[in-house]
């Protein structure tokens, strides 16, 4: 078991990072349940609103710090998360959006979560590489097919990216559709791991369509136009769009999907350098890691969806649509520490520590983009989990050299 804390002093600097560190270990320890991670801990307001459930890409990202990790608990709930999601995959595939710790249900949202199958496919992957549980996952393998198939009868035959309906994926009251960038980024990852085909193709479609400013225009006449609506009057040509449908697309500037962009190898070196560079002009994760969208859809944008406002919950500067997600912001230091930016890594993970601790360590949702107010569940594992995996990214950047990007254009 891990040790328990009594109140501390103030703490800044290496010792903040350190006290960071611990806290999550313990809040992910404190989150276990016999099936696995839960999303937060137990609350009456996170039992309510079903927080205390193993959510598919939750677990996922928390499995990326538990394996491996060589602290038996988390190893052990790690390959449990994994195996809870599996017990109730679809009979088409699909991995739910969570399951219920007491193996009675599972929820698949409305228009289907398309990046639980994602997530648990990429912590699978790390499973088999980092837990010393890895033989557990073996019989798993007609699981995997049917998850990857499932997928691939949503990649498109031509762009070889995925499709999508709108509020389908984390962002699950945004009116993100068609061809979404933080899917597809994603979608990469899951053909790296896996050695699935027509890898070279997404990674060219990918940046073709999500950035069209590129000099060259696709031969295929449908790409074509869908890159000429995707060009025009961009605020962000310096980002990834957020998504790419028929004649709209998403200029918000989705910081998650652009990161991932990064830290999966899509954006070779000069965009990679790029979209830091905008998104910290942008102030993104000024004063805390990270705000999800430099610029909010506002009420009178043709981008916005009555069920946007539903609870009051995403207006701008709220929730998905410009809140400051602290989970977020363990991907912004890995995106820095991926670069070589060790400084600027540094000082982003003290201020997801103090993100993290506010209200003695409450470890909150999201915060209000301007008042900067907590607000959602406190307790999130996946806090935890990618503040672990920001402090070892920043780690393995002071040794040897920046992690390797792609020269040139897929």
């Amino acid at each position: 078991m891990l040790l328990t804390t009594s109140p501390s002093p103030p703490l800044t600097g290496h010792a903040l990072i350190d006290e960071g560190a611990r806290r999550s270990w313990q809040l992910l320890e404190r989150n276990l349940s016999p099936q696995g991670v839960l999303a937060a801990t137990r609350t009456a307001a996170a039992e309510a609103r079903s927080y205390t459930r193993i959510f598919g890409r939750d677990a996922a990202i928390c499995v990326l710090a538990m394996a491996g990790s060589g602290l038996p608990a988390l190893e052990r709930a790690a390959v449990d998360s994994l195996a809870s999601l599996v017990q109730f995959q679809a009979p088409n595939g699909q991995i739910p959006k969570y399951v219920d710790p007491e193996g009675r249900d599972a929820d698949f949202w409305y228009l289907g979560c398309i990046d639980a199958t994602l997530w648990w496919l990429i912590a699978l992957q790390h499973v088999r590489q980092a837990s010393p549980l890895a033989h557990e996952t073996e019989a798993w393998a007609p699981q995997v097919a049917l998850a990857i198939q499932w997928l691939q009868a949503q990649e498109h035959q031509r762009f070889f990216l995925l499709q999508q309906n709108e509020a389908s994926d984390w962002a699950d009251i945004m009116p993100r559709s068609g061809f979404v960038l933080y899917t597809n980024a994603l979608w990469f990852q899951v053909k790296t791991l896996y050695g699935l085909p027509q890898l070279s193709e997404t990674r060219y479609h990918f940046n073709h369509l999500f950035h069209p400013q590129q000099g060259d225009l696709p031969d295929y006449r449908r790409a074509r136009l869908l890159s000429h609506y995707a060009r025009r009057e961009r605020q962000h040509p310096e980002l990834y769009l957020s998504f790419v449908n028929l004649s709209f697309a998403g200029d918000e500037g989705d910081v998650f999907g652009n990161l991932l962009a990064v830290l999966y190898g899509l954006a070779n070196r000069p965009m990679a350098q790029q979209i830091l560079r905008a998104l910290q002009q942008a102030g993104v994760a000024d004063p805390h890691p990270v705000r999800v969208v430099t610029t909010p859809i506002a009420e009178d944008d043709e981008l916005w969806r009555a069920y946007m406002g539903r609870h009051q919950q995403n207006h701008p500067h709220q929730y998905h649509n410009g809140g400051i997600w602290p989970f977020v912001g363990g991907f912004w230091v890995m995106a820095l520490a991926k670069l070589g930016q060790a400084s600027a890594a540094r000082d982003a993970l003290l201020r997801l520590a103090e993100v993290n601790r506010l209200d003695q360590w409450r470890f909150t949702e999201w915060l209000h983009g301007q008042t900067l107010a907590p607000m959602g569940m406190l307790g999130q594992s996946w806090n935890a989990a990618t503040y672990l995996l920001a402090q070892r990214a920043l780690s393995a950047t002071l040794t040897p050299a920046p992690s390797p990007l792609p020269p040139t254009e897929g």
